[in-house]
């Protein structure tokens, strides 16, 4: 059954539907692939009983003609959706053990349509980092390698265990969520797909909250297709969620296979900073000719308030995270160090709980947002992001979806760049600008570096039109042929 780990998702569900094989053996061949790929560190928790019980009550749906859109399907869940009676942890000491009597309206709507959980998948404490170094339970390995070189390396973050999970064929697709690239910068690292829906797109309810102005969650696969069907599958209104939008949710299945012909693709002329990879900048090159055969006119672009995305990010993510994550205090999740006085309980299991990045952008945020600083960084942040989101309001005039790198460079090896906290941030710096200004954004894997690492590029979209985005990344997928079973 070694060879079910190797379907798609949509070739998954075509082998179920003709009953070449059952959502049980599916499972079973996933859970057998996972006990092998132990070394990864993919999981924080598995859960092998409950997803054998999912996987025989999928059958019977089957065999009752009640099949959903992923009816069948293993995936994993990122350990920042709540998942009733199983441990969720955010990747955090302070919330070990923490059973949420809740679920997830991301997660309910994908047993609503069938699927199957694997278990949580590892992130970097409360999907603070690009690295997945910061995790309480320890860093995640990529399966990736570099040609000749036995050094593990990082499989990006903060999503890394979802994305090493899916590319090494121990789940068939993952939940993420990305703040500031957690979905893109993973999937670019371990070359799979990934997006970033537009903000609004998929409920927030029931996620474990990092920045709420920014936290989108959004499906991580091996294709664009399987990114189509599970984020069909992933999205909807949820009156839970006050920023979730109303209205249908589209099939994005269908945008896949369309032509381009005559679709303008935007090039931002301010996404060539120093110190990007040469590598990624032929890999880019080669993105634009491929859209270019297929039909689609090229266009120069200008975003000339990227330059203060970084900063400001670093401003409105850890303002809101202070405020956030001021509700763990050792009172009612997780955690709790004793002291002489309550006031000294808190100071303890915060200062236990929290782990050194996460302790570190609680004083930035708290920083910013205390009297006299407030209208100096975050008031003046606030403004740069309306500024960030009019720059892309002004390239949409001339373009209907931009091609961007995902991340400066490959996969880098554990270790590096931890005591470099600003060199660690320039990851995200392709894909923290979509972020604050809210818009789709997916990342596609378009070839290998020297040493034969994934390289990944970007495509961003309009609000709400994740079906070019898909159009796109499906033609750019053709053309590039990853070899996407190569890390399985």
């Amino acid at each position: 059954m070694s060879d079910l780990t190797h379907l798609t998702i949509a070739e998954a569900e075509a082998g179920l539907d003709k009953g070449n094989f059952t959502s049980v053996e599916l499972t079973k061949a996933h859970l057998d692939a996972m006990s092998k790929r132990k070394d990864l560190n993919a999981y924080i928790t598995e859960t092998p009983d409950q997803a054998l019980r999912m996987a025989a009550d999928s059958d019977k749906r089957r065999a009752s003609k009640q099949a959903g859109l992923l009816e069948g399907i293993p995936l994993a869940i990122k350990d920042l959706f709540c998942t009733e009676g199983v441990q969720t942890t955010a990747g955090s000491h302070i919330l070990e053990g923490f059973k949420p009597p809740y679920e997830s309206t991301v997660t309910t709507n994908l047993w609503k349509q069938g699927a199957v959980m694997l278990g949580k998948a590892n992130l970097d404490e409360f999907a603070m980092g690009s690295s997945n170094m910061t995790s309480h339970y320890g860093a995640v390995k990529n399966p990736w390698k570099r040609s000749g070189d036995a050094k593990d390396l990082v499989p990006g973050g903060s999503s890394g265990g979802s994305a090493a999970a899916v590319a090494a064929c121990i789940a068939m697709g993952a939940t993420g969520t990305d703040t500031g690239g957690s979905i893109r910068q993973p999937a670019a690292f371990c070359g799979i797909v990934g997006i970033k829906p537009t903000y609004g797109r998929c409920s927030r309810f029931g996620i474990v909250a990092f920045a709420s102005s920014l936290d989108q969650a959004g499906p991580m696969t091996r294709t664009v297709k399987d990114a189509a069907i599970m984020l069909k599958a992933m999205a909807g209104h949820d009156p839970k969620d006050s920023t979730s939008t109303p209205g249908p949710t589209p099939d994005f299945t269908k945008a896949v296979g369309q032509s381009i012909k005559g679709l303008r693709v935007g090039v931002p002329v301010e996404y060539k900073p120093d110190g990007l990879s040469s590598e990624i900048m032929a890999a880019w090159d080669k993105g634009l000719a491929w859209l270019k055969e297929a039909g689609a006119e090229v266009v120069e672009v200008s975003l000339p308030h990227t330059k203060y995305a970084l900063a400001t990010y670093y401003i409105v993510a850890p303002a809101e995270a202070s405020s956030n994550l001021a509700r763990y205090d050792g009172v009612r999740f997780g955690l709790r160090v004793p002291g002489n006085s309550l006031d000294e309980m808190y100071m303890k299991t915060r200062a236990e709980g929290f782990g050194r990045e996460v302790r570190r952008r609680i004083l930035i945020g708290t920083y910013v947002l205390s009297a006299g600083y407030y209208d100096a960084y975050y008031a003046k942040a606030q403004k740069l992001r309306t500024l960030i989101a009019n720059d892309f309001k002004q390239a949409f005039q001339k373009a209907d979806v931009l091609l961007t790198p995902t991340a400066p460079t490959p996969a880098f090896a554990i270790g590096e760049n931890l005591d470099d906290p600003i060199t660690m941030y320039l990851n995200d710096v392709f894909t923290i600008p979509t972020s604050l200004a809210g818009l789709p954004g997916l990342s596609l894997p378009v070839g290998l570096s020297a040493d034969g690492l994934p390289l990944g590029l970007q495509l961003i979209g309009r609000p709400f039109d994740e079906e070019t985005v898909f159009k796109t990344a499906a033609v750019m997928e053709q053309a590039a042929s990853f070899k996407r079973w190569e890390a399985c």
